[in-house]
């Protein structure tokens, strides 16, 4: 395993060059992409629905082909599950990959052409590797790596398209000299009972040498909570000695932060944020000394990007902007096409960027994920960093949250309402809340403005839930394991009172 590891890292380390390039000559590269994208679509039915022959420019693209929702670009998605050929991409697609994203509505389903699973999906995943390899005394094929990956199955009209999380599709579809060095056997990885694979997953990685793993934070730790029951262990360093580190992805990692320094004491484990989505492996963390959340765009994984400015997410013809023309510290939703024939498609994230040299990019929230019922502007990543710090000052850990905003009445003003799901409940709720409100204040100043005085805002109504409540939630919802994920924030009430409905009951 060490001979092979050096080899490994000899091997990852040739994508170096390349990741050089692209972060250096991003705007040519992206040129360059879109160029070709258009050109290989041209006789696709989309193509010529949409002129894409006369197409020569980013101007006549964007004045050619409209923004897309999934609803949208749904009736092309059907005709491709249904076995029919060059419709948004040419040939035929097998894959797609079943976005159950945050529990809204219906699944997705996403084409994952041959294409993108190559040269988006899978090299996302190798430029993380040769990042990690450049930048550290890297050893991860000296051991397994394991990945907390969802399953597929046949889609029932056609069975010969496949649907399901895009992490199953990766495993499934991983150069075999990676299976060799994967943990746990990809039949165990590829079940769809997640209860059962969470099991054996447990049973069979404490007994290996794992030094990588990869996964959304929630279900991992569930992972390691059984895996310490088994082996009566302490923390995860008593049975993995050489585990190096944890790509993280799918939800922010800071609420979870401080569990895994304790599951993992030692310091030199090494936490590398990922994102891979449904639709594309956008960008990831490829520096050691990254800013918290940061990650670097990968422009040259067959993506092309275009940005939303926030002004423009509601107007029924909204504007996008280039990537040369983006500003530092806005929220913009992405908006992508791509080798998987996504056309202008707005997947719902909204980012913002760190630095413009090179393009670097953290996630902010969702476009329909926010809380501005009273002007204060609440995203993700601000309900995420102040109940991280909170947690932090209350010694306290939490399991899941989602928050909704109490709207104004005669007889009562507005506020934030949350439920909160402890692993570790802190010694008192209302201090716990006095400390979340003054945190939420000193990151997000409108916020603030409302909260002064109480004359907008009173303080938050903090509900503790049982354990187990959201995951049975999400086990009500058929959408437990793999993928899933929890609302963090809504504009609207319909998910706290679900959820508060289903845990009284």
């Amino acid at each position: 395993m060490r001979v092979f590891n050096s080899m490994f890292s000899w091997y990852i380390r040739q994508r170096i060059p390349h990741i050089k390039r692209y972060t250096d000559y991003p705007l040519q590269v992206q040129h360059i992409l879109f160029q070709e994208l258009i050109k290989i679509s041209t006789n696709t039915k989309w193509g010529k629905k949409y002129g894409y022959s006369d197409i020569r420019t980013a101007e006549d693209f964007s004045q050619a082909v409209p923004i897309s929702q999934y609803k949208d670009i749904y009736p092309y998605i059907s005709r491709m599950m249904h076995g029919e050929s060059n419709v948004l991409w040419p040939g035929k697609v097998t894959w797609f990959s079943k976005s159950s994203g945050t529990t809204t509505g219906k699944s997705k389903f996403i084409p994952v052409t041959d294409a993108s699973l190559k040269h988006c999906h899978l090299r996302g995943g190798h430029d993380v590797m040769a990042a990690w390899y450049a930048n550290n005394n890297a050893h991860l094929f000296e051991g397994k790596n394991l990945i907390m990956g969802g399953c597929y199955a046949p889609f029932e009209p056609h069975p010969k398209t496949l649907i399901g999380d895009v992490s199953a599709i990766m495993i499934n579809n991983m150069p075999g000299y990676v299976k060799f060095f994967h943990t746990p056997d990809v039949e165990t990885a590829l079940m769809d009972n997640f209860e059962e694979k969470i099991e054996r997953m447990a049973k069979i990685a404490s007994k290996e040498k794992v030094t990588t793993i990869a996964g959304v934070p929630t279900w991992v730790l569930v992972l390691f909570r059984r895996i310490l029951e088994i082996t009566g262990k302490e923390h995860m360093h008593e049975v993995w000695p050489n585990f190096q580190v944890y790509m993280h992805g799918g939800v922010h990692f800071e609420p979870y932060r401080e569990q895994f320094l304790q599951l993992f004491p030692d310091k030199n484990v090494g936490y590398i944020n990922i994102y891979n989505a449904s639709e594309g492996f956008f960008a990831a963390q490829l520096e050691n000394t990254a800013l918290e959340g940061e990650m670097t765009l990968f422009v040259d994984n067959g993506v092309y990007y275009e940005f939303l400015p926030a002004e423009e997410w509601h107007k029924e013809q909204p504007k996008t902007i280039k990537l040369e023309e983006v500003e530092l510290n806005k929220n913009y939703a992405i908006v992508i096409s791509t080798n998987a024939g996504l056309w202008r498609y707005m997947p719902g994230d909204t980012v913002a960027f760190t630095s413009i040299s090179p393009f670097k990019i953290k996630i902010t929230g969702r476009v329909r994920h926010f809380i501005n019922a009273f002007g204060e502007e609440v995203v993700i990543e601000n309900t995420d960093k102040a109940i991280a710090k909170t947690c932090i000052q209350t010694a306290s850990k939490i399991t899941e949250y989602t928050v909704a905003p109490i709207f104004l009445s005669t007889k009562s003003k507005g506020g934030h309402e949350w439920l909160i799901e402890f692993e570790k409940a802190p010694d008192s709720l209302p201090k716990f809340a006095q400390l979340l409100d003054k945190n939420l204040q000193a990151i997000n100043s409108d916020y603030e403005a409302k909260r002064y005085k109480n004359m907008a805002l009173s303080l938050p109504l903090i509900h503790q839930l049982p354990a187990g409540t959201f995951h049975n939630w999400l086990r009500s919802k058929g959408r437990y394991g793999g993928q899933s994920k929890v609302p963090r924030l809504a504009n609207e009430r319909k998910y706290l009172e679900e959820i508060l409905s289903f845990s009284n009951k």
